[in-house]
């Protein structure tokens, strides 16, 4: 076994083998699996190194199996049957609004966004058993550390599915009594910075000299920072335009940062308590839009 296995096959690999020889090729695997067709090439490289063969002749006309993929999609199909048998089993068991739902979001997103929403939701499921983890760390939907990822993200993980809800902004946010005693921009303003961050969008340095005066490696230092006065810093338009204590410093720009997701693993989003959640979730979050995209400033 170990002799004719190069490395161990992932047999999520031979998913990506199958749609490629239904379609002929990567683009249209790609798009029955909702990834890119970059994705689908290297999922069959590493299916054909662990198997020690080549699967497909990359034609011009597309990609034709060899004899050695058509054993490999074979074994596909038979799997493919297999996992349909048992998904039939234990849906017929999963029918009901009810059972463990475990949420991952960012603590900042809980705190000023997401714990109304739960709430009204476990109002309204009271069966479904909600289990909130907290944290800024990607957890692995596919290993079951959590059903659902509530989560910002360029590209998220292939083997998520979901809904990309919204864009959101971000400004420059500095105390309204730290406001109040600002010159204004023929002075410096003093700088709360990330120590992870490469520094300041360039539109921000344009309008402004900034002078650092702390630096910090997490968001709700940042806040508490800027609610203390110790000078201004950029951070999401949900975070600064809900808080009563900051306001945007004048003249600055609204810039793009990342995109809003729901996700869940590809295996559970048919699952009703699941997909009761996302639509709910969905719904609820695509209202709050205004907010997220900076057009809901303080006076």
């Amino acid at each position: 076994m170990c002799d004719y296995y190069q490395v161990m096959l992932d047999w999520n690999d031979l998913r990506f083998v199958l749609e490629t020889a239904r379609h002929g090729g990567t683009s249209g695997a790609a798009r029955s699996l909702g990834v890119n067709h970059a994705t689908v090439a290297r999922r069959i490289s590493a299916a054909e190194k662990a198997l020690g063969a080549r699967l497909f002749d990359r034609l011009p006309s597309g990609y034709v199996p060899t004899d050695a993929g058509h054993d490999a999609v074979q074994t596909a199909e038979q799997m493919e049957a297999m996992q349909a048998d048992l998904d039939r089993q234990i849906g017929a068991r999963d029918t009901e609004l009810r059972g463990l739902l475990r949420v991952t979001a960012s603590q900042l997103l809980i705190q000023c966004c997401l714990a109304p929403i739960l709430r009204d939701f476990s109002d309204l499921y009271p069966e479904i058993d909600l289990q909130l983890m907290a944290t800024n760390t990607s957890l692995n939907l596919a290993q079951r550390e959590a059903d659902v990822a509530i989560r910002f993200s360029r590209n998220p993980p292939d083997t998520l599915v979901g809904r990309r809800l919204f864009e959101q902004r971000g400004s420059v946010y500095a105390s309204r009594s730290y406001l109040e005693r600002d010159k204004g921009d023929q002075t410096p303003l003093d700088w709360i910075r990330f120590a992870h961050w490469p520094g300041p969008p360039a539109e921000i340095k344009a309008v402004r000299e900034l002078r650092p005066r702390l630096t910090v490696d997490d968001m709700t230092a940042a806040i508490g920072a800027v609610r203390a006065g110790i000078g201004a810093t950029r951070m999401a338009c949900f975070l600064g335009d809900s808080d009563p204590e900051l306001a945007r410093v004048p003249g600055m720009p609204v810039f793009n940062q990342l995109p809003l997701w729901v996700l869940t693993h590809a295996d559970l989003k048919d699952v009703p308590r699941i997909r009761v959640f996302l639509d709910f979730v969905a719904a609820r979050l695509n209202a709050l839009q205004p907010l997220f995209k900076g057009e809901c400033p303080q006076d």
